[in-house]
């Protein structure tokens, strides 16, 4: 298998090429164009109903697509739902990936779903994707990606909607942008001033290993958009 990530990183796709026999698993919905020589085959995500659900509620489409080189060498052109940035990682090993940030991977890579109490609190949903294996990886995002390497102790805080994929070795802890506060009374007042700061909860991250951050928030996107669209009228 090669491939290139082709007009990153606003508008990026990533181009892969297969050889015979070759294959690569993406998201529902991810194919932009592929040769005749490729032939695709859906299923659900997670190899059954309850695999399904969870991908749905981490995030991920409930099917996913096996597109393989059955008649000779072809390529495939994925790209991911929203305007963005995509990368390819060489992955021997485990990675923590946000709901909505995975793309596609080599067939070799075992993706699955890890509830985390602190992925709920975070606002990045019930569960995380874990991607493990040796392979490929794509993952996408809303504007560039941006990869910070951490050293063993060392620490960095990310915004959770700014947040991408992690190394597995990678620790992480769910905070107020503020810090931490003492008593009951200093937790409130603490959150308020997340609040008003437009920062709210973070994620702590300590090293070892690579972070992978977006450099743009869907969710405050979305939220510059709310007062331009429609509402119903009495």
């Amino acid at each position: 298998m090669q491939y290139e990530i082709m007009y990153n990183p606003s508008y990026s796709v990533a181009r892969v090429q297969l050889d015979q026999g070759e294959a690569i698993m993406a998201e529902s919905g991810a194919m932009v164009s592929m040769s005749p020589s490729i032939k695709l085959d859906a299923q659900m995500a997670g190899g059954g109903l309850l695999g399904a659900i969870k991908s749905k509620i981490g995030g991920e489409s409930v099917f996913r697509t096996t597109f393989t080189a059955e008649s000779g060498p072809g390529e495939v052109v994925l790209a991911p739902s929203s305007t963005g940035d995509v990368l390819a990682i060489e992955l021997n090993g485990k990675m923590f990936v946000q709901g909505g940030s995975y793309l596609a991977g080599s067939t070799a890579l075992e993706v699955g779903i890890e509830g985390s109490a602190k992925a709920m609190f975070s606002g990045e949903g019930l569960f995380l994707l874990t991607v493990s294996g040796t392979g490929v990886l794509f993952v996408s995002s809303f504007g560039a990606i941006h990869r910070i390497t951490l050293q063993p102790g060392e620490e960095y805080i990310v915004d959770t909607s700014h947040m991408v994929a992690f190394d597995s070795t990678v620790t992480y802890k769910i905070e107020k942008a503020t810090g931490k506060s003492e008593g009951v009374g200093g937790f409130i007042k603490g959150m308020v001033k997340s609040a008003l700061s437009g920062e709210g909860l973070v994620c702590r991250y300590t090293g070892p290993g690579d972070v992978y951050i977006q450099t743009r928030s869907f969710q405050n996107f979305v939220q510059m958009l709310m007062p331009f669209l429609p509402t119903k009228s009495n």
